[in-house]
């Protein structure tokens, strides 16, 4: 089956030129296949487009109704071929981006109004979810994942480092003394992260890799990072939590860090967008904009 878009091109040129042979030499066709790709289209159609004669072409009723169409089709299949070109190379479109819930509250939402700046033909779908969202079924241009990555097809670059604080407040501190070990843990109330991760609810991990376990127990576990922070700030227990969530009450004393003697855990920050095709160029910008916005040192960290 000849191709049907192929086939409007040929009818088009053999219309506008008057001629086959003159259309075959402008499609660089043979004369035969010019013929047949109008013989295919009339046989689709089961109507007659061009009165043939020696000395010319004349177009049917139904042949000039079918070139306007065919007219109006192509443009509008160069128009959307020449905006889909224009994506690769020029930052513009809507991104759909998803990221976690407290992360993208604190740092992914201001970024968006500096990004917007830099690039206005770009706007923003954001989905703020802590769960493992599937980029190609849910139809996300990009994500920001924290934490070892999955093996998969995606394709992921660092942004930034992940620094984590054991630590509470000085009123817990003051009634329950402070832990000089990572064995003392068993004797304090550990506020647990119940969403699956190295630092979880159950056991928190050391090291740069998170190779050393050790078992906690308290009285809340939680699925958000925020929640978590206000309890700890209460006085309700220790908490174990990036420096994104934490630094700002650790910079004002309404938390003190505990434990430091001992590495943490310390996960990535990642942009992960699907394989097997390029990035557009809104995508490739905000990622090139991310890394240079969080690294080589994130904002959060300082002063810390």
């Amino acid at each position: 089956m000849l191709d049907r878009v192929t086939g409007m091109q040929v009818f088009v040129r053999v219309a506008t030129l008057g001629s086959f042979s003159a259309a075959a030499r402008a499609l660089d066709l043979s004369q035969t296949m010019v013929t047949k790709h109008v013989a295919a289209l009339e046989d689709r159609l089961g109507v007659k487009l061009l009165h043939r004669s020696t000395r010319k072409l004349v177009l049917t009723e139904g042949g000039r109704n079918y070139l306007t169409a065919c007219e109006r089709i192509l443009a509008e299949i160069e128009e959307a071929e020449a905006s889909a070109s224009l994506d690769r190379v020029e930052p513009r479109g809507t991104l759909r981006l998803n990221v976690p819930l407290t992360f993208g509250f604190r740092q992914v939402v201001p970024a968006l109004t500096e990004f917007s700046r830099l690039y206005p033909a770009v706007s923003f779908d954001l989905g703020l979810a802590d769960r493992y969202v599937d980029l190609m079924e849910e139809g996300w241009d990009l994500a920001i994942r924290i934490g070892r990555l999955k093996d998969s097809s995606l394709v992921a670059r660092r942004l930034a480092a992940c620094r984590t604080i054991i630590c509470a407040s000085p009123a817990y501190l003051k009634q329950h003394g402070i832990p000089q070990t990572v064995d003392d843990l068993a004797q304090h109330n550990c506020l647990g992260y119940t969403l699956p991760s190295v630092i979880g609810a159950n056991r928190w991990a050391f090291g740069i890799d998170g190779d050393i376990v050790v078992p906690i127990q308290g009285n809340l576990r939680a699925n958000n990072g925020d929640a978590l922070l206000a309890a700890a700030v209460a006085g309700q227990g220790l908490i174990y939590q990036p420096t994104f969530i934490v630094g700002d009450s650790l910079r004002e004393g309404s938390l003190v860090p505990v434990l430091s003697n001992y590495p943490t855990y310390e996960p990535a920050i990642h942009a992960v967008l699907p394989s097997g095709r390029q990035a557009p160029a809104k995508v490739r910008a905000f990622v090139a904009f991310l890394a240079e916005r969080f690294g080589p040192e994130p904002e959060w960290d300082r002063d810390l």
